[in-house]
């Protein structure tokens, strides 16, 4: 083992050696003085395992930031070409983005590192947008004004010391927790009625579900805080569900009302057409219609 990784060094430490020099601030900043020199440049994963643990926890967070950019694009595009917020529930993007909207303000003002919390601004923007989407489609425009309103308003108090001190603020993390575990429940209380999944993203179902899951990981390496670990675990619970239900409607992605509306739909005009046509010959052959003629 010592030889093989003896070999690693003797390829790997003349590039290790010689990053340039915002690679290297980049790396010290995560990693830490001593873990950057243990795994970057000495090459010796051996002598601290917690270093190798935080490196992982690093890696994922980062993963989980660059997914996260793009996690809900998938939803946004069905919706916008359906022109449908079927099997998409507002009240569960209420929830979630008020639970974001506070975990992400209680991470900034207790200085955590971006990386374990860097999701948080990104899926609250695109969670904004989708529920927008979600308003306009449903015959709601009026709303859609009022919802980013008062989401502007309640960011500018959280932020806001004089407004929210700290101590209000963990009650109101504690409470994002469960927020964050009641946003699921909507969505899947509306799956389960439908008996379809609808326009829902299973790209984005799944890819929180393994966020989740990752998260917990990284909170337990870097965030010494019970109020988020415990909302993570809650999350990734419920988005465990979630992911069950799109595995069991895969084949059955449109809901049981929309299937009623496309079979009602010919019968309805059959019905209509044989109407008018029985009408008519009824009318010809009418003795007042013929004395009329």
């Amino acid at each position: 083992m010592e030889s093989a990784l003896e070999a690693v060094r003797s390829v790997l430490q003349p590039v290790t050696h010689n990053l340039p020099g915002p690679i290297v601030n980049t790396g010290r900043a995560l990693l830490g003085p001593f873990c950057y020199k243990t795994l970057i440049l000495d090459i010796d994963p051996f002598t601290s395992p917690d270093c190798v643990k935080l490196a992982i926890s690093k890696a994922l967070g980062i993963g989980i930031i660059g997914a996260s950019s793009i996690v809900k694009v998938p939803q946004l595009i069905k919706l916008i070409n359906s022109q449908s917020s079927e099997g998409v529930s507002f009240l569960s993007y209420l929830l979630e983005s008020g639970s974001y909207l506070i975990s992400l303000s209680y991470n900034i003002r207790h200085g955590f590192p971006f990386s374990t919390y860097g999701e948080t601004a990104l899926i609250l923007v695109q969670n904004i947008v989708i529920a927008a989407l979600v308003l306009n489609y449903s015959g709601k425009q009026a709303g859609v004004a009022a919802w980013v309103a008062s989401l502007a308003a309640a960011g500018t108090a959280l932020f806001r010391e004089d407004i929210v001190d700290v101590k209000l603020l963990a009650w109101l993390q504690a409470f994002a927790g469960f927020l964050g575990v009641a946003s699921k429940a909507p969505q899947i209380l509306t799956i389960w009625m439908q008996g379809g999944t609808g326009q829902l993203s299973a790209f984005a179902v799944f890819n929180y579900l393994l966020g989740s899951l990752s998260r917990i990981f990284t909170t337990l390496q870097e965030v010494p805080d019970p109020l988020i670990l415990y909302g993570f675990i809650a999350g990734f619970a419920l988005n465990a569900i979630l992911a069950l239900q799109m595995l069991w409607y895969w084949n059955n992605p449109t809901s049981k009302k929309t299937e009623s509306k496309k079979v009602n739909k010919p019968i309805m005009a059959e019905k209509g057409s044989s109407g008018n046509s029985t009408s008519y010959a009824s009318k010809a052959k009418s003795p007042s219609t013929r004395r009329r003629g």
